[in-house]
């Protein structure tokens, strides 16, 4: 690994410290059902809380609280990722499935770390010690672990996702 990219865990900082948002490929101002050709599919979650109208339709579905919610939530999520890709929106069923590993991911950060919390701040973003967290939130993020997967896993959904990278990226 190239040593300028290379960071030891106490010295790696949030990623948000150095966002270039004029560069970011995700507009707030783009209508995406009205536009999909202008939609990257990305890395992980890219994008996820900007593209409309799908991320208001997807917001209110979103919960991770309790297994009770998360399990709901990854549910109606899962749901919604099909309406998508029987509707033809591929866009649609990208953000949804976005958002099934945004309830994964979000739920570790909350188990691993009290408040959700892996920086200080005030103590110029050091990392905060894992183990401290919610044991309950683990729960909530294997069950959007389970989703996440079957959406990835959706024959439907992996031909669409192959064929927009090839052509849009």
């Amino acid at each position: 690994m190239h040593s300028s990219t290379a960071q030891s865990s106490s010295s790696r900082r949030p990623s948000y410290l150095d966002f270039d948002k004029a560069h970011y490929a995700w507009r707030p101002d783009v209508n995406y059902r009205d536009h999909p050709e202008y939609y990257k599919v990305g890395k992980g979650e890219q994008g996820v809380l900007i593209c409309e109208p799908y991320k208001s339709e997807l917001v209110p579905l979103w919960r991770f609280k309790t297994p009770g919610m998360a399990a709901d939530s990854a549910r109606r999520i899962l749901a919604q990722f099909h309406v998508y890709l029987k509707n033809g929106e591929f866009v649609g069923a990208d953000m949804a499935r976005k958002f099934l590993q945004m309830g994964y991911t979000r739920a570790r950060r909350y188990a691993n770390y009290k408040g959700g919390r892996k920086y200080d701040k005030d103590k110029g973003h050091a990392p905060l010690a894992r183990g401290t967290g919610d044991p309950l939130k683990a729960k909530s993020a294997d069950i959007f672990f389970e989703k996440w997967k079957a959406a990835e896993a959706d024959p439907c959904y992996a031909e669409q996702k192959d064929a927009w990278k090839a052509v849009r990226g």
